[in-house]
Formats: structure tokens, sequence, C-alpha cells
């Protein structure tokens, strides 16, 4: 049986373990060993390590024959030195993984104003973080061009499930955009993102990117209004654009300053993806 390191062991990584249970023997690396009953539990074998502390990495050489990294970068600068190290650290084995699944993110792309965007666009990043996407996304590239590795990208948008929804901001009243100000945006349930990494492991293309989004188009404010109606929740507040940047934070009034509306039609078409929720109105009525 293979063996399947996963890297950065949060909730969508829980989610997609079931889906690999019985066909890969799964190596779970962790940087919290106290993480480390739990995950056995869960049928993967923990291996403590640390993508900040490059000599914990030792063990992952030559260790695993697929790789799901869904770690994010550090928390600055423009350059993501855990892929970086986790990268160095594969390629000291005999043998280089045969698959490589990133988890990335749909901020590559910057704003778009509201434009349909397929995997094609240009990347624009915003942001530092969307840059150590962009960053991390390259040294994948190079990695499975010159090693012969099978990457494939997954750049993800907002993810929802139950426990996943913005109730906090819509109890604390936090304003959303008014109408014309509002951006697009795009979303997957955690579930179906789950199945779609599992997808991309198995037919994925060498070195090709797909966008990870379900098929709903909707405004964010108009989203936050959704979750308020099924909830029982006051609906939030609708501000001007520069009321929101008055009063918000940098980094959450950054999100609201891109729009774009991801074309998942090559998930579809070479993934064979079937979403359990198309549309982001089916996972929040199923929750």
């Amino acid at each position: 049986m293979q063996t399947l390191l996963i890297v950065g062991c949060g909730d969508v990584a829980r989610r997609t373990l079931p889906h690999l249970l019985g066909h890969y023997r799964i190596v779970a690396l962790l940087r919290d060993a106290r993480q480390a009953a739990l995950w056995r539990a869960r049928g993967a074998l923990p291996l403590i390590a640390d993508l900040d502390r490059p000599a914990s990495l030792r063990r992952v050489a030559g260790l695993a024959d697929a790789v799901l990294h869904f770690a994010p970068p550090s928390a600055s600068g423009s350059r993501d030195f855990r892929t970086r190290r986790l990268l160095a650290a594969l390629s000291r084995g005999a043998s280089l993984p045969q698959r490589f699944v990133y988890i990335s993110s749909s901020g590559v792309y910057g704003d778009c104003g509201g434009a349909r965007v397929a995997e094609t666009r240009p990347l624009r990043p915003l942001t530092a973080r969307a840059r150590r996407r962009v960053d991390a996304e390259g040294q994948l590239r190079r990695f499975g061009r010159d090693g012969r590795v099978r990457v494939s990208i997954l750049r993800v948008p907002g993810i929802y499930a139950a426990d996943r929804l913005p109730l906090d901001r819509l109890r604390q009243e936090m304003p959303a955009l008014r109408g014309e100000d509002d951006v697009f945006t795009s979303h997957i349930h955690a579930d179906d993102l789950a199945r779609l990494i599992c997808a991309a492991l198995r037919r994925g293309s060498p070195n090709r990117v797909y966008n990870a989004a379900d098929d709903s188009c909707l405004k964010m404010g108009d989203y936050f209004d959704l979750v308020a109606d099924r909830r029982g929740l006051p609906r939030p507040p609708r501000v001007s654009r520069r009321e929101a940047e008055r009063t918000l934070s940098p980094t959450r009034f950054s999100f609201m300053s891109e729009s774009r509306r991801l074309d998942n039609e090559r998930l579809r078409r070479e993934l064979g993806a079937r979403l359990r929720y198309p549309a982001i109105v089916d996972g929040i009525d199923a929750v």
C-alpha cells in the first residue's frame, strides 16, 4: 500500500481523511504532539515535525508516495518558506512523491472587478498573504517540472460548513457593503472540498490548476443575508465602502476589496467533479 503524507492537519484535512483510509497508509505531520492520539485514533500515523524547524523534517525524506499540502504560509513576508522547507526535505530522499496536491487560495487572482475568472487569468495578488500563495505555487510548479512529480493546485475561495458560518460576525452586527459597493465572492462547502482534493489526487493533470468553487454567484452581503435568514439572526447593516474602510480592520476590509466569480468548468471537465452542494443555498439549507 502506498504512503500518503498529510501536511497541515486542520479541519479540511480531517474531512478528507475518511476518503483516503483503506487506499493509503496515512502519515499525518503534526506540529503539536498533543494531537497525536487523536489522529492515531482516526487511522493515521502521527509524525511530529514543524515546517518552521527544518531539522524536524528529516524523517519525511523518501517517506511518501503522495502528499496533500494544506499548511498555510507563515504570517509575514511575501515568500512561503514553509513550502520551501517541505520541498527541500522531500528532495533529500532516494525517491520523490509521485503525486502532490496543494491547497492554495483564490486570492492569488486579486481584484477582478466582478469578472468570471478561469485558471488562465494572470495572477495579480493584492495582499502579502496572497503573494505568499503565489510564491508557493511557483515553487511547486518547479518541483513538479524538475522532479517529474504530478503536482495539482486547487485555488480555494471561501470555505463554509455547519461550523464555519459567519455567525459571530452577524451577532456582533458587523456591517456589510451596500449593494452598489459590494463584491462578488465564491464559496465551497468543506465536505465538497475534501472530495475535490481526492479527485485531484486521483485524476489531476501534471502542473495543473483548478478553481475549487461551487456554482454560486453571490455578492458578499447577500451571503451574509442568506446565513442570517436561515439562522434567525438580524441581517447585517449595510454601509458604504468608505465607511467600511473606516470602521473595519485592514485584514477584514481587504476581503471586501476583491471581486471575482470563479469558473469551475475545468474542475468538472477534468476531475469529473460532482458537488453535493452545487449552490451555497443547498449547503446552508442542509446544515
